[in-house]
């Protein structure tokens, strides 16, 4: 325990020390982390208890349908662990399942709550049928809703990205760019369960739009460089007449955010921490620039997110474009004349009807908005994150046509 008393060492997978954590911090993680099992455990019970023991199923049925929630709940820590070591066989199995309980679990939840509450005012203004039978009609309703809309969800988010039309007037954009074509991508998240196949049909997607621009919003990765670096060499594809955009975002950072600029660096994309560049054609001028993530600073202080930065001694009178990988990041660029920020993050939600508590983090969850003066366009994401799924939200390429105003 002497070491407990100094801090507690860190390392990342690929092998960069962190500093160290002190002993109050890691108590109250691990605290956190008991409660979560905890509250986890008990949302599972409930399950349990409204799908398995209410409807009565009987012997084996009932003991069966028990100990598979219990494994099913034991699979979530064990797919966490898995997913932070060697990529074996087992592991991957480990973190599939996982994942998709984690997804269904609350696909399941949400069918369960609405489902009693169904039957609650059945009771209240209605005259609500024997309570075994209630039990089962619920049961069986729960399971008839999402058995499809779980593999409805599980083909939308392995399907190819929806190529999403916008058309933006920019002030002072001149005549030489007046129809330039901005191609962004967001949150492809490549690690466990999305690789290098999926990127490249990613890549030839985008390559066959034509763009002038393309823009990589971050959250490219969910790993180290060590683990990933053949997953994500497809990016080097690439092709855009006016220069290939990259920016971080907030996963960048849990596994090593300035090496995986410098990777993404090596695979010949432009990374912008915190400058901009100038793209000029037929004598007209685009100040393209980006930030870090809008928690860069917090992981690393060297990659605090700095609009102002950014643009210093970018030119005037020269529209400006923004690529941010955090909407709010726009409340850091009011009064600094951007005319439009690129950014991602929010998945559109991802999984109903969970984009709802989006709102308490992000001012906007998908598409166009106006935030602080700015305006901002939101991408739902090009791949997803956590369970392989997508129920709502499709996945995002978006072909953004910039136009004189």
């Amino acid at each position: 325990m002497a070491e407990f008393s100094q801090g507690v060492e860190h390392e990342q997978s690929d092998g960069v020390r962190m500093s160290q954590i002190p002993i109050g911090l890691f108590i109250r993680g691990l605290l956190a982390m008991l409660l979560a099992v905890g509250l986890i455990g008990g949302l599972h019970a409930y399950l349990g208890v409204r799908l398995v023991s209410a409807p009565h199923l009987g012997a084996p049925w009932t003991t069966l349908g028990w100990g598979a929630l219990g494994l099913l709940f034991v699979s979530i820590p064990l797919g966490f662990v898995a997913s932070r070591r060697k990529p074996t066989l087992l592991n991957q199995v480990l973190y599939w399942t996982s994942m998709l309980w984690l997804g269904a679990f609350g696909l399941l939840l949400t069918a369960t709550l609405v489902a009693d509450l169904v039957g609650v005012a059945w009771g209240l203004f209605g005259t609500a049928p024997e309570p075994q039978a209630l039990a089962r009609g619920k049961a069986l309703g729960v399971v008839g809703v999402v058995v499809p809309a779980l593999a409805f969800a599980f083909l939308t988010a392995r399907g190819r990205a929806r190529v999403e039309r916008v058309r933006v007037p920019i002030a002072k954009l001149g005549p030489g760019l007046d129809g330039v074509r901005v191609v962004q991508i967001s949150d492809v998240h490549i690690g466990p369960t999305l690789d290098r196949h999926f990127l490249r049909r990613v890549v030839e997607q985008v390559n066959a739009l034509k763009p002038d621009i393309i823009a990589v919003t971050g959250d490219l990765v969910d790993g180290s460089v060590r683990t990933l670096r053949e997953e994500v060499a497809p990016l080097s594809g690439l092709r855009a007449e006016l220069g290939v955009y990259y920016v971080t975002g907030n996963h960048e950072y849990y596994h090593g955010g300035a090496a995986w600029a410098a990777e993404v660096a090596r695979l010949g994309l432009t990374v912008l921490q915190n400058e901009h560049r100038v793209v000029e054609r037929a004598q007209a001028r685009l100040v393209v620039a980006g930030v870090t993530d809008h928690e860069g600073g917090r992981m690393d202080p060297a990659h605090a997110c700095r609009p102002d930065v950014a643009l210093a001694s970018a030119p005037s009178g020269v529209p400006r474009l923004l690529l941010a990988h955090q909407p709010r990041t726009a409340f850091l660029a009011r009064g600094l004349e951007v005319d439009l920020q690129l950014s991602g993050h929010t998945h559109g939600g991802q999984i109903f009807p969970f984009m709802f508590f989006v709102k308490l983090q992000q001012p906007v969850i998908r598409g166009l908005a106006t935030i602080a003066g700015v305006r901002v366009y939101t991408s739902r994401g090009t791949g997803y994150w956590g369970p392989p799924l997508r129920l709502g939200p499709a996945p995002e390429i978006t072909e953004l046509t910039l136009v004189a105003g």
